[in-house]
């Protein structure tokens, strides 16, 4: 696929040059940085080839941006929120990447504590341990987006993703829900586009067909893992079924998605 001119879309004024663009064909995820996504959501990333994080959008209160859904592993229908306490610098307009942490030290304990209750008696705990001391490290940037999208990445790392990360900041788009994906999408190349069952509620299709980018909507089961993929964060499920399993169980999803091409 030809990549498209990054002169035929309007950039942010932050933007002096592209970074190092993925090869072009490959499959994109677009996706607001989640704190400790839930699995629907990182199943989904899994899939792709690179994520493109959502950064230069306004951050929303009461979202997954700055929280994460918590379900013990002894009482599974118990839930608990996990939040970093945020602090928008320029009111409701904030975009996810200004967003500031509250404490960013007391934060970091918290959610040392609230990890450690829910998830320590895991086997995999010490595994999620790792993980999570690598997360801890983000906070010291001070915005709730760092720490948000390097939940994601770790957790990506720890089921040996071999994809590309990309802010949406650093790339030109044009205003508009499906305008700026599809401007996203095709900037970096992208043959298709992997589309959680939100964003098709919404999402212009038109957008991405003339580009002839594909959309390729994904939606996991609800049996089994991932009964409770839609609200429970995906360290629920590493802590139960560890993460080789968590990520055999991705990758098949992914392939019966047909969004991966099977080993020959």
């Amino acid at each position: 696929m030809e990549r498209t001119n990054p002169s035929s879309v309007t950039a942010s004024p932050a933007v002096s040059s592209l970074p190092d663009l993925p090869e072009p064909g490959g499959l994109c995820a677009i996706h607001q940085p989640n704190l400790f996504p839930r699995l629907a959501t990182l199943a989904k990333l899994f899939a792709a080839d690179y994520w493109i994080v959502l950064d230069d959008v306004q951050f929303t209160r009461c979202d997954y941006q700055h929280r994460a859904c918590l379900g013990p592993l002894d009482e599974p229908g118990r839930r608990q929120w996990l939040t970093v306490p945020t602090r928008l610098p320029q009111g409701r307009p904030t975009l996810i990447r200004d967003a500031l942490i509250v404490d960013p030290g007391r934060a970091r304990r918290k959610i040392t504590g609230t990890l450690r209750q829910h998830y320590g008696a895991s086997p995999h705990w010490p595994t999620l341990a790792q993980v999570l001391d690598k997360v801890l490290e983000a906070f010291v940037i001070g915005r709730t987006a760092a720490v948000a999208a390097a939940s994601t990445r770790l957790l990506l790392d720890l089921l040996g993703w071999q994809g590309q990360v990309l802010s949406s900041s650093d790339l030109p788009s044009r205003p508009g829900r499906s305008q700026r994906l599809a401007d996203l999408c095709a900037v970096t190349g992208a043959r298709a586009y992997a589309c959680g069952t939100g964003g098709m509620t919404y999402l212009d299709l038109a957008s991405f067909a003339t580009r002839g980018i594909a959309v390729m909507p994904f939606q996991p089961p609800t049996a089994s893992m991932w009964s409770s993929s839609r609200r429970l964060s995906a360290l629920s499920a590493v802590a139960a079924f560890g993460p080789q399993d968590v990520a055999a169980r991705m990758h098949a999803l992914a392939l019966d998605h047909g969004l991966l091409v099977p080993a020959a």
